[in-house]
């Protein structure tokens, strides 16, 4: 199979299920930006070491291209004629949750935030914050999305609760590392 088709030459391409569509529309939008994230997440981990980190990454990933599929499939498209889900994985609260205790272990090792933090904090931290931003990104284009086309609220809520994630660990990553975290503070100019 050859990577190139020729079928988007002209600014349109395929959903999930077949249906073809603007590659400027709401969803070729939301898919693409998740699949950014996912890009940026593994730069990211080009400068991390440590193992917990990068399996929690490495599964944050695998958890976007889930995102990405049904992102891209239309909500009239995921269930076959049998009732069954076009779609092999779909996320639930369960990855929520991972996200969500992951979160809270490693708010035991840091100090509570008392201002806003500037990103930054070394290399791993920035990358971290870039991600953050993206995802922050993603989410709004979901939600975008979800004022025209149905999407399950689960994709919304994990896209928030990763940013949440990407922040934390962002701020966790500086701490193991031993690298002052920058804070904006109205009052100390």
């Amino acid at each position: 199979m050859k990577i190139y088709t020729k079928t988007g030459d002209k600014g349109e391409t395929a959903l999930y299920g077949g249906t073809r569509v603007s590659k400027a529309s709401s969803r070729v939008e939301s898919y693409g930006t998740i699949d950014e994230l996912n890009s940026f997440i593994g730069f990211a981990k080009c400068e991390i070491t440590d193992t917990t980190i990068l399996t929690q990454l490495k599964k944050i990933q695998f958890d976007l291209f889930t995102v990405g599929s049904e992102s891209a499939t239309p909500t009239e498209k995921l269930t076959l004629a049998n009732g069954k889900s076009r779609l092999a994985l779909m996320i639930s609260e369960v990855e929520i949750e991972d996200l969500e205790k992951w979160m809270d272990d490693f708010e035991k090792e840091l100090k509570p935030l008392q201002y806003f933090i500037l990103p930054g904090g070394g290399r791993a931290a920035t990358s971290l914050h870039i991600c953050r931003t993206v995802c922050r990104r993603a989410e709004r284009s979901l939600v975008f999305l979800n004022e025209s086309e149905e999407v399950r609220p689960e994709l919304i809520k994990y896209l928030n609760r990763l940013s949440d994630y990407l922040f934390v660990l962002a701020r966790y990553v500086s701490h193991l590392n031993n690298e002052a975290e920058e804070y904006w503070n109205p009052n100390a100019r």
